[in-house]
């Protein structure tokens, strides 16, 4: 099984990747969440001059925050500092979109710009539409050496549900989502397999790799420690968030959670939230701190249980029993985003990631 880590991008999280290779993960994920985190292709090319080994990777890239053109370029630009270890992920928005006031993308918007950006990369000219007008496009002059479209960028799509999870079969693509649970981890390998299955693929061709947030637990160590908040609340709070959302946007909330235990302190946040400021744009303070930190004004409905219900925050002989029903289930990888300042959470995993060895 393979092991990697999401890092919020920023100028120095090479150090993060670095440490992680040092530590033998597979793989780097690098957020492309431009209100809330750093440029991810910035980070990742400081990360490629500083590894040599683990793969890096868009944790994900969303669409429409930038023209295909500029994606092929910055993925070939990528792969000439580190020949054949970078990963295109991509999906259709959450925080990206959310945290400028907009939903996700068209589905089918997104297969046309995988076409655009893998027709770049084999030197073909496309088609596509720039101000208004459809034009063609292509590398000029790749040959010369400043970019790098040789060696493969392998494409992995974030789906949750049925049309998108029958899109990354129709492409064969790798496939991803965050789980929160172990019974919701084995129900999403599920039905992506039987997808993979009913499209014809080889049931062994599909790559799988679940994000999982959480917190390595000392024994007696309570899930709200402040450890654990720092490490594993961000991902606790992003439920807060979704729930304001559907209240005052109307957007979809992918990530269900059975109420017991944990209504009050979402009804609490959700009802907070209708007083942010400004009136006209209540997602920006909403998705403050949205995956990197818990805001002061939350850190009340992020309760132990709520750190329970939504992340891996355990002891580490919990978390290995839920990692092996995961890969035991067929997942291929496991990604652990690591919260900015919580980076020894990376020699945490490691020690669950070497029971895997």
């Amino acid at each position: 099984m393979d092991f990697g880590i999401g890092i919020a991008s920023a100028s120095d999280s090479w150090k993060a990747a670095q440490r992680a290779e040092e530590l033998g993960f597979t793989h780097a994920w690098f957020y492309d969440t431009q209100m809330i985190t750093a440029d991810p292709f910035v980070a990742m090319a400081a990360a490629a001059l500083k590894t040599s080994k683990i793969r890096l990777g868009t944790g994900v890239l969303v669409p429409s925050n930038r023209i295909a053109a500029v994606t092929a370029n910055a993925f070939a630009t990528l792969n000439g500092l580190a020949p054949g270890r970078i990963d295109f992920g991509i999906g259709t928005g959450f925080s990206a979109r959310r945290a400028m006031g907009l939903g996700a993308m068209k589905l089918a918007d997104m297969e046309e710009y995988i076409r655009i950006v893998y027709a770049l990369l084999a030197g073909e000219t496309v088609e596509t539409p720039i101000e208004g007008k459809r034009r063609k496009i292509r590398f000029l002059n790749p040959e010369i050496g400043l970019f790098n479209t040789k060696d493969p960028i392998p494409l992995h799509i974030s789906a949750y549900g049925p049309k998108s999870q029958a899109l990354t079969a129709k492409l064969n693509a790798n496939w991803k989502c965050f789980i929160q649970d172990v019974s919701g981890g084995l129900a999403a390998i599920e039905s992506m397999q039987q997808t993979w299955r009913d499209s014809g693929r080889p049931a062994g061709d599909l790559y799988a790799t679940a994000w999982a947030c959480g917190c390595v637990l000392q024994p007696g160590e309570p899930a709200d420690s402040p450890r654990a908040m720092a490490q594993a609340g961000p991902r606790a709070a992003t439920l807060l968030h979704r729930a304001a959302d559907v209240d005052q946007q109307g957007w979809d909330n992918t990530m269900k959670v059975a109420e017991e235990g944990i209504a009050d302190a979402v009804a609490g946040y959700v009802e907070m939230a209708r007083g942010f400021e400004p009136p006209d744009a209540r997602y920006l303070f909403n998705h403050r701190g949205h995956f990197v930190f818990v805001k002061p004004e939350e850190r009340r409905f992020v309760t132990a249980e709520l750190i329970r219900r939504t992340t891996f925050t355990a002891t580490e002989q919990e978390l290995r029993q839920r990692v092996a029903a995961l890969r035991d289930a067929g997942w291929n990888q496991l990604v652990i985003p690591i919260t900015p300042g919580q980076e020894s959470a990376i020699d945490d995993w490691a020690r669950i990631k070497d029971a895997f060895a």
